[in-house]
């Protein structure tokens, strides 16, 4: 099952200047949500929208405590991050990947999202801003979007937990049978 979003295509910062979001084979530059929340008061935002902590990531830099997931439809899943800016100042780093449950994850397609976030920060009635890092400035207006298609990987998705539950049981078997013969 594929995931459709939409995302910033065509920005003006507070000074009036437009710009394109980047697009490389990587995908498009990463937009960051920022507020003046406490970590304590977004985690308790974020638990209540339904995430969970994550267990086992790659840390970025300034990143305040742990990443947060959130399943969404199979087997896709939001991942978001924390990061300090500057005292009083949290940036969300929030994007779409296929599921840590899943194999695929380690090497499937991911896209940064916005609107996602920006839609469960109304709910809370949290004041929000979006920053563009390449060109250090806050974005005032969204003008066009692009359309993102994040395609289901095509080899079906693998949920290596059992697997690795057959892979030990297998060679438990095998060790048992390789003792007895010696």
């Amino acid at each position: 099952m594929e995931y459709l979003t939409k995302y910033p295509k065509t920005v003006s910062f507070l000074d009036g200047i437009k710009e394109s979001i980047q697009v490389d084979k990587e995908g498009v530059e990463q937009l960051h949500i920022v507020v003046k929340k406490s970590f304590n008061d977004l985690m308790k935002i974020f638990t209540a929208e339904g995430f969970t902590k994550v267990k086992f990531e790659h840390k970025q830099p300034s990143q305040i405590g742990n990443g947060l997931n959130l399943k969404l439809k199979k087997p896709w899943e939001m991942h978001v991050r924390f990061v300090e800016l500057k005292k009083g100042l949290i940036a969300i780093h929030a994007e779409v990947e296929v599921s840590r449950d899943y194999l695929q994850h380690l090497f499937s397609q991911r896209t940064p999202v916005i609107y996602e976030v920006e839609e469960m920060l109304k709910r809370h009635n949290v004041d929000y801003k979006i920053w563009n890092a390449r060109i250090r400035k806050y974005v005032s207006t969204v003008f066009e979007n692009y359309k993102v298609k994040l395609a289901t990987p095509s080899i079906p998705v693998f949920a290596w937990k059992p697997m690795l539950f057959m892979i030990g049981t297998v060679g438990i078997f095998y060790l048992w049978k390789y003792l007895n013969t010696i």
